[in-house]
């Protein structure tokens, strides 16, 4: 079958002799931890809500206002075309991808605690500067420091989460971080209802409530142990092994620790990471989960719809009250769909939910632009029955995307690596994520000027590729344990011509990443 073949449980080295349970010292683990999904979901929810608020407007770009105010003789599509305006929501994702790579290095030198303590110290001081900002410079510096604490947590907290969770149940347990940048979503856009209506500083009580999330989770990261994988990587293997036995909740974790100083062996073989990732072995890791699953991601259009839903709606007809309630539904859509894919991804697969949301998720892009295209753009009301049908076209849009790719746009990813390239795989899928995050939240608003409901078409023949692109080449990894995830590529119909027996040909010796 095209895309399916994965090894069976005979092929695999120790698997069936893991053991655990579920206790809540793992539990404590992984919610703490998952807490780095709020930051990027605040954010999210925040950015689009403070850049509709009438009152933000008026002091950083007043031009935007006046022209929201007055109309002049643009199309509806272009009331917030300003390129400012984005590089205020796109800021933060520029600095998110630089630093992301350091973030590499300090994850698998220090451990992943050591970033994500990092990481919300960093979007804490950030969100200070952006609730007392006075011009546009102090606003992008805090979206700056922002980006900072996203590279850093977003790199960690995937890694940290698939590590920590047993392989039967991984995939619910990594998707606490969509789960909760969803809640940060829905949470940012409640904020956003309820300061639009404090003048004139509501806009800075959204910003400034950043701080809390970033609060939580850097002094429950204080408390977090290390994963027993990061602790084997740096040679502390009582203490990795003492981790294990407390998560797994059993003592009987021979087989599985076995498993991580192999691993840890293949790692600490590996000189370069970066280049590592360059060989054959690793090359489908590279294609499916640090470029193209990360990219595809961006490319759906959700987040273009996230980040500027209240502006989105409000280009609609609808008022400002409104748009930002309408975003608060649209939020719920993808928190429902993020608790739907914990519930059923362990069980349906990864495969499945990839495939059939990008189905759905096509047919609802092409809706929206039909209806587009007919009812709307020469600067007459839509009705309320076209209104209702393009809220519910988007939420119907974000309930699919957000128990697929959003989630599984990181689960993915963070299962697929070898240890030797996990934080540099990570790594490179923040950056290629950031990238097209920023690329989106700079261009959206441009492109809706003047592609107008033709950029719709373009999300849909994305997303139909997307689909296509998992179809034929990313194999069912639920289940499989993170360290033997190598075996399934070796069994597949088309990488197995590619990484052969896992030794490498390419002039790149696969254990030290330099040429033969």
């Amino acid at each position: 079958m095209a895309g399916g073949a994965f090894a069976d449980g005979a092929t695999l080295k120790r698997a069936h002799l893991y053991e655990y349970k579920t206790t809540s010292y793992f539990i404590f683990s992984c919610l703490v931890a998952a807490m780095g999904g709020s930051l990027f979901g605040y954010d999210l929810g925040v950015s689009g809500g403070v850049t509709s608020m009438d009152d933000f407007l008026r002091k950083f770009f007043p031009d935007v206002y006046r022209r929201k105010q007055k109309h002049l003789h643009e199309t509806d599509y272009c009331k917030y075309d300003n390129q400012t305006l984005t590089l205020f929501t796109s800021s933060l994702y520029f600095g998110a991808l630089v630093f992301t790579f350091a973030a590499s290095h300090l994850t698998r030198s220090k451990g992943r605690r050591a970033s994500i303590i990092f990481g919300s110290l960093s979007f804490f001081f950030g969100a200070i500067i952006n609730a007392f900002a006075m011009n546009v410079a102090m606003l992008i510096i805090g979206r700056l420091l922002l980006g900072v604490g996203i590279g850093f947590s977003n790199q960690a907290v995937p890694l940290y989460l698939s590590e920590m969770a047993p392989a039967k149940s991984r995939g619910r347990y990594n998707q606490l971080f969509q789960l909760t940048t969803c809640l940060g979503i829905l949470v940012a856009n409640l904020v956003n209802y309820g300061t639009e209506k404090i003048h004139p500083w509501g806009w800075r009580l959204s910003l400034g409530s950043a701080t809390i999330p970033a609060v939580l989770m850097g002094v429950g990261a204080l408390f977090l142990p290390e994963t027993p994988n990061s602790l084997v990587e740096q040679g502390k293997l009582e203490k990795g092994r003492k981790v294990l036995e407390k998560v797994r909740g059993t003592s009987n974790v021979d087989a599985e620790f076995a498993d991580l100083i192999d691993a840890s062996n293949e790692a600490k073989a590996v000189k370069n990471p970066f280049r590592n990732l360059l060989t054959r072995k690793n090359r489908p890791q590279l294609i499916i989960g640090a470029l193209g699953i990360p990219m595809f991601q961006q490319l759906t259009g959700m987040n273009s719809i996230l980040f500027y839903a209240p502006v989105f709606f409000q280009s609609l007809g609808f008022g400002s009250g409104t748009s930002l309630y309408s975003s608060v539904i649209t939020s719920g859509a993808l928190v429902v769909g993020a608790i739907t894919s914990m519930a059923l991804v362990d069980k349906f697969g990864r495969r499945t939910f990839f495939i059939e949301a990008s189905i759905e998720m096509f047919c609802y892009m092409v809706a929206l632009a039909i209806t587009l295209a007919v009812k709307f753009g020469q600067g007459v009301t839509l009705s309320k029955a076209i209104s209702v049908f393009l809220v519910i076209i988007i939420c119907l849009f974000c309930f699919a995307y957000g128990r697929s790719w959003g989630p599984l746009g990181w689960l993915v990813p963070s299962e697929l690596f070898p240890l030797e390239t996990r934080s540099a795989g990570q790594s490179i899928v923040v950056c290629v994520n950031m990238i097209f995050t920023a690329v989106i939240a700079q261009c959206f608003l441009v492109s809706l000027c003047h592609l107008r409901y033709g950029i719709f078409l373009i999300f849909a023949g994305l997303v139909a590729f997307m689909g296509t692109f998992i179809f034929f080449l990313l194999p069912e990894t639920k289940q499989v344990p993170i360290e033997e995830i190598y075996i399934l590529f070796q069994n597949h119909w088309f990488w197995k011509r590619i990484v052969g027996d896992g030794t490498d040909d390419d002039g790149l010796d696969g254990k030290k990443g330099i040429p033969n």
